[in-house]
């Protein structure tokens, strides 16, 4: 069988399987379908032969599988034809991208604003400690008023504890005046003072709650104005102004050493459960600042001290310092805030800077005393 005719449609002049040839009286053959099947049937386009390896010996089936190309125009063609070039089906590689540019650390805060306002409390602080010592001693007594607020405020805001503010706020106040008159003795009263205070004064209120708020009270007594204290006995000394000068020193630079030093070379954690912020490197950088800052105001600033003296109060200011940080944040972690307030532009509240000091105040108080004495 020709394989010409595979799904070919009859045409005109065209003779069937047998020619007409010499001695043979065939006419020509007929239409293979009647005008009216032809009208309805679609014409099936000429597919072109393709020759097959073994000629003419093969058979009409393995013919119609060397076909290319679809039968029908829709049709999808099953196998690539021979004379298409070959396409190259492996997946290009995924053009370079450029690597993301590093992101810039920043500092959290608004530095302007932040080293603004530091200038502008410092002047403050020096100016009232070397001019009036009594002068200096109020502003400590207003710090201690407006940390014990903003503490008592996020304590009921966050928890619902009502410490009573009124009596905490006075026996605070008190509390400072009298370390700097009687001493640690007139300290300890004060602090006795107001802690009964709070006791007698919660009482106007229902029972509700009595005992957790007296608890924060007493805390708040302890945790802010009786630590202060210490700060007040230190005036009281003959290089008094000097000493507090070393104090407020050696602890901005611990912290400043800390933030510095953790900020371009910090990789580790020092407490990340607590202040995710906090490295072990920046606490080397407190403790490296902090010692060689102690045994600059030792040497020049304490009469009677020694730089050997500075080394072992500027490590003791670091440990302190960073406790103190590290107290604060554990008590806003659990009251779920960021800043105990927002009086100071770019520093928080007034607690947001008092945090490391008031654990330091009595270190250095002590401290002092061991090596110079309390004249």
């Amino acid at each position: 069988m020709n394989d010409s005719s595979w799904g070919a449609p009859p045409q005109a002049g065209y003779w069937g399987p047998t020619e007409q040839g010499p001695g043979q009286g065939v006419g020509p053959a007929g239409p293979a379908y009647d005008a009216h099947d032809a009208q309805q049937t679609r014409p099936m386009p000429i597919v072109p032969e393709v020759p097959a390896p073994g000629g003419d010996q093969d058979d009409d089936r393995g013919v119609a599988a060397r076909r290319r190309g679809p039968l029908f125009r829709d049709e999808t063609p099953q196998v690539p034809s021979p004379w298409v070039a070959p396409q190259n089906t492996e997946p290009m590689p995924d053009a370079p991208q450029p690597a993301p540019a590093p992101q810039k650390k920043s500092a959290g805060r608004d530095l302007g604003a932040a080293i603004g306002v530091g200038v502008g409390l410092g002047v403050v602080i020096v100016a009232s400690l070397f001019i009036v010592k009594a002068v200096f001693v109020g502003v400590v007594a207003v710090a201690v008023v407006v940390g014990l607020w903003e503490l008592t405020k996020r304590l009921e805001e966050r928890k619902g504890i009502k410490a009573p503010l009124v009596p905490l706020a006075v026996g605070g106040a008190a509390m400072v005046v009298a370390g700097y008159v009687r001493g640690a003795e007139g300290a300890w009263v004060a602090m006795a003072l107001t802690a009964l205070a709070a006791l007698v004064w919660r009482m106007t209120e229902p029972p509700d709650g009595y005992l957790r708020d007296v608890t924060a009270g007493v805390f708040a007594a302890f945790y802010v104005p009786f630590l202060a204290t210490f700060v007040a006995m230190m005036l009281t000394a003959h290089d008094g102004p000097q000493r507090v000068l070393t104090f407020l020193l050696l602890t901005v630079v611990s912290d400043t050493g800390a933030y510095a030093v953790g900020w371009r070379f910090g990789r580790h954690k020092l407490a990340p459960r607590i202040s995710p912020g906090k490295t072990r490197e920046g606490l080397v950088g407190a403790v490296t600042f902090a010692m060689g800052a102690g045994a600059l105001c030792m040497q020049f600033l304490i009469d009677g001290g020694s730089w050997w003296q500075g080394l072992l109060l500027g490590l003791a200011v670091a440990a302190s310092a960073t406790l103190g940080d590290l107290g604060e944040s554990m008590i806003k972690r659990d009251l779920g805030i960021k800043d105990m307030g927002t009086l100071l532009p770019g520093h928080g509240g007034i607690m947001d800077r008092l945090d490391s000091l008031l654990p330091t105040a009595p270190v250095v108080w002590l401290l002092m005393v061991i090596f110079v004495g309390s004249a």
